[in-house]
């Protein structure tokens, strides 16, 4: 069966969701896919254009009227569709429901193709903070349904069983084993801990909370001494004061290191040096408690222990799992350290306990589920 998994962006080696996505494409070829990536890319010069694979299938040209053109004109795509008999399109939500995307998705239909949406993070409307960010918003609040409407389902990480009027396929952001190194070295931590965390950095992430809690922590000048190793890209300058003027006021800079973006051999030494890794703390401000973030099963799969605050059944229940109240409240250090020090399981173990949060194993579920009338037509992997 022939495929096209369709984002609305660009790619950046660092970015984690950038890494999923390939992994995603990956796994649906591993469940007998012929499937290729469709993606909005900018060019050194600034010439915009549509890739399929390493391929133009359409330049958009520079300046004021290519960016239109991204947003409102998606015939190439259709076209390309329609020319190479694609019958399934797995489509990345943006957020952006409008009569353009709901044009191209009719037009998909009509040629028999069957079309889902991912949503990757729902609800989302509360992550939109800026008067700029809400006006974006609110094209996608009006069309929103009649988008949901045209498709075949909503793929989604929550466990939403309708999402804008459409019935979902539930799964969980998975792993590619291949990927991911686990850790290995079991450092000294008789007199420090090395905390890591790595997320592209928003207020959702609630990493001032760690950063109070380290405050509060050595107020008492402890001897044992815990650093917080920060990597990512901060979203805005918000992100930004939450964390570096907390630092700053206190004095933390011994403690508290940020890293900028790291991606492969950097980003792996990086998580070798340290002993227990950071999830989300703040999810709750953008009204979310329950999700299932692809980092922490990233940290699950280097063999971490690990702290969040929301929601995550694959994890609730895990023993190297330190969950933390789902509020505003300064993050025990000494809760980290006392749990840490009191764990019992190794790295592989942590890492085996995961085994079927693949990719393999949750694009599968999508591709039976979405197909499960037609199963004598379509061998599935």
């Amino acid at each position: 069966m022939k495929a096209l998994f369709l984002i609305f962006h660009g790619f950046d080696p660092s970015n984690g969701i950038s890494k999923k996505i390939h992994y995603q494409v990956k796994a649906l070829k591993q469940c007998g896919l012929d499937i290729e990536l469709c993606f909005y890319d900018v060019a050194a010069d600034g010439r915009r254009c549509w890739k399929v694979d390493d391929r133009v299938i359409v330049d958009l040209g520079t300046g004021i009227g290519a960016k239109l053109k991204r947003r409102i004109d998606y015939s190439p795509i259709v076209q390309y569709v329609k020319e190479n008999k694609i019958e399934f399109v797995y489509m990345r939500s943006d957020h952006n429901a409008n009569p353009f995307t709901i044009s191209m998705v009719k037009s998909m239909k009509r040629g028999g193709t069957k079309v889902v949406m991912e949503i990757p993070t729902y609800p989302y409307d509360q992550e939109y903070v800026t008067r700029k960010m809400k006006i974006e918003l609110a094209v996608d609040r009006l069309f929103r349904y009649s988008l949901a409407k045209q498709l075949d389902s909503i793929v989604t990480f929550s466990n939403a069983s309708r999402i804008f009027g459409k019935d979902t396929i539930r799964i969980s952001n998975g792993i590619d084993f291949d990927a991911i190194p686990l850790k290995e070295h079991q450092n000294d931590t008789s007199k420090e801990l090395h905390l890591i965390g790595v997320a592209e950095i928003h207020y959702w992430h609630g990493y001032d909370r760690l950063i109070k809690g380290l405050v509060e922590y050595y107020r008492t000048n402890p001897d044992y001494k815990v650093y917080f190793h920060l990597l990512g890209i901060f979203a805005g300058e918000m992100e930004r004061g939450a964390c570096i003027t907390i630092v700053k006021e206190n004095h933390l800079e011994p403690y508290v290191v940020y890293h900028g973006a790291k991606h492969g051999e950097e980003l792996d030494g990086l998580f070798e040096r340290c002993d227990f890794a950071i999830g989300s703390l703040g999810r709750h401000r953008s009204g979310i408690t329950y999700i299932k973030t692809l980092k922490n099963r990233e940290y699950a799969a280097r063999g971490f222990s690990f702290i969040y605050s929301e929601t995550d059944e694959d994890f609730d229940s895990k023993p190297y799992v330190l969950k933390a109240p789902a509020d505003e409240s300064p993050i025990d250090i000494n809760q980290i350290i006392n749990f840490y020090c009191s764990l019992k399981i190794s790295p592989k173990d942590i890492r085996a306990s995961i085994q079927g949060l693949s990719w393999h194993t949750q694009m599968h579920t999508v591709f039976v589920e979405l197909f499960k009338d037609e199963k004598n037509r379509i061998k599935i992997l």
